[in-house]
């Protein structure tokens, strides 16, 4: 049986000034799998990421998203298919003046029109399968780092998204935390079959999380495998990456001179 695209990234190129960030992606990333962006820091994972939710649009070329050409579609049009994506942020970006429960709340008071009695509801169920019910009431000041990503997670879910894209979901946070994020991200794409776009750098939690892996290079797609192909894989950017050796082909500017130049590129 054919799998359906769910995403499809053709020749998307983005510059900055005389900058090349996206040098020609071509991605496809299907219904139900949970799918791992990798890469080095400026390698163009977050601009890609942006470009996958409708937050920037390509000089050239195109992004796909539910069958949708997304740089053609009219703001109202765009709207609903963002409707049907959600989105954990890095940072959990909370709002430190709203109750827990008013922050996973807040897509469904803005997108949907619900009786406060259904959407509080809503809340209690996403807060539970996050590990989170009963912390309605507490304010973000009072929760831990790994907790607040879980109320990212469950703000992420409230609207019973298709696809949810998550941002380095578990940077700053401890091995074991980590791996309650990892775990979440599993068992959430399982039960809401939800298709899952992880953006990371945290080779832990690619290889416990991903169906598959694309890696990044210099804005263009290096590599794409399953876990275990990866793990073999014979580039040696690729092994390098996966070992976090910083002997390589894959170069780091030690130099100030070096440095300044390449900011010049």
């Amino acid at each position: 049986m054919e799998k359906e695209i769910v995403i499809k990234a053709e020749g998307v190129v983005k510059k900055f000034g005389d900058r090349t960030v996206l040098n020609g992606i071509n991605l496809d990333i299907y219904r139900g799998e949970t799918f791992v962006i990798m890469g080095g820091s400026g390698c163009g994972k977050s601009t890609f990421l942006r470009h996958l939710i409708g937050a920037l649009k390509p000089d050239s070329g195109r992004v796909s998203l539910l069958g949708k050409d997304l740089s053609k579609l009219q703001e109202d049009e765009l709207d609903a298919v963002k409707k049907k994506i959600g989105m954990s942020f890095q940072s959990s970006a909370l709002f430190d003046s709203m109750t827990v429960g008013d922050n996973v709340a807040l897509p469904l008071k803005e997108h949907a029109k619900l009786d406060k009695s259904v959407v509080d509801i809503v809340v209690k169920m996403k807060l539970e399968l996050v590990g989170l019910r009963g912390f309605e009431d507490l304010m973000p000041s009072q929760l831990s780092g790994g907790m607040r990503k879980r109320v990212g997670l469950a703000r992420a879910i409230v609207m019973d998204p298709e696809i949810v894209f998550y941002d380095e979901p578990t940077a700053g946070l401890d091995p074991i935390v980590s791996g309650v994020i990892d775990k979440l991200i599993l068992d959430l794409s399982k039960k809401l079959s939800i298709t899952s776009v992880v953006v990371t750098h945290d080779m832990k939690s690619v290889f416990s999380i991903a169906d598959r892996i694309a890696m990044l290079y210099e804005g263009r797609v290096l590599e794409v495998g399953t876990p275990d192909e990866i793990r073999k894989s014979k580039n040696q950017m690729v092994q390098q990456f996966v070992s976090g050796s910083p002997d390589g082909p894959i170069k780091f500017f030690q130099q100030k001179d070096d440095y300044l130049e390449q900011l010049m590129k």
